[in-house]
């Protein structure tokens, strides 16, 4: 058996595998892990809220986990609770204040999201670190309707995404503002949707639109350093 062509034809392969080795090693000694708080908002937009309503904000508030495996991504799962809420007699609309509908429920969050960020967010002791950022993922959501006039599934899948920025105020610590959209694929999060249960036009929502949410918050969270000894 010839040994020699054999080492020639793996070489390439133990090259890229002792290359991908030590990169995995540098990468490793450079991840930070973060857990943090945040406290805002929820809002809805729906058949009760059409668009974007600043008085139907809600207190909402989260805890998170973030691994940031490199300079340009983080990745984060998080959990977050709060209310959202509408009333039709804060609308313009005829129709909408004749309908006089209203609703309050209480939502629960987890969700999984990968950040990118776009000036490279990493530690830097003597210089500014921060970085605007998207982000994107998929979750999980459960609400509970204050009043439940029908019998519909009250929980599903939610697609976060949305946009960020985040600002090392001094080492360990760190400040972040963002605002996210939920896409939900429920129609009953203001107890109004689906198909007509009623020949009353004023008991109807469109079911053509599905609900959806947003969360605003501020938050803090704290950086956890590996110190590696030589």
């Amino acid at each position: 058996m010839n040994i020699q062509p054999l080492w020639r034809k793996y070489l390439p392969a133990l090259l890229l595998a002792g290359i991908s080795f030590f990169l995995t090693v540098a990468q490793v000694r450079a991840q930070r892990v973060e857990i943090g708080a945040g406290v805002g908002g929820f809002n809805y937009r729906g058949d009760i809220s059409p668009t974007f309503r600043f008085r139907f904000f809600k207190p909402a508030g989260s805890l998170f986990f973030r691994y940031n495996p490199n300079q340009a991504l983080s990745l984060r799962a998080e959990v977050a609770g709060g209310f959202i809420g509408a009333d039709d007699r804060h609308s313009d609309d005829p129709f909408q204040q004749a309908r006089n509908m209203s609703f309050r429920t209480t939502i629960f969050e987890g969700s999984a999201v990968a950040e990118y960020n776009f000036l490279n967010y990493h530690d830097r002791r003597f210089a500014v670190n921060w970085s605007p950022y998207v982000f994107g993922g998929l979750g999980f959501n459960k609400f509970d309707p204050r009043t439940q006039t029908s019998a519909y599934k009250t929980s599903g899948i939610v697609l976060p995404y949305g946009v960020g920025i985040k600002y090392q105020i001094r080492r360990p610590w760190n400040i972040g503002l963002e605002y996210g959209t939920r896409k939900t694929f429920t129609d009953y999060l203001d107890n109004l949707g689906g198909e007509p249960t009623s020949t009353d036009k004023l008991q109807q929502g469109d079911p053509s639109i599905k609900d959806t949410y947003f969360y605003v918050r501020l938050s803090v969270s704290y950086t956890f350093y590996k110190i590696f000894c030589p």
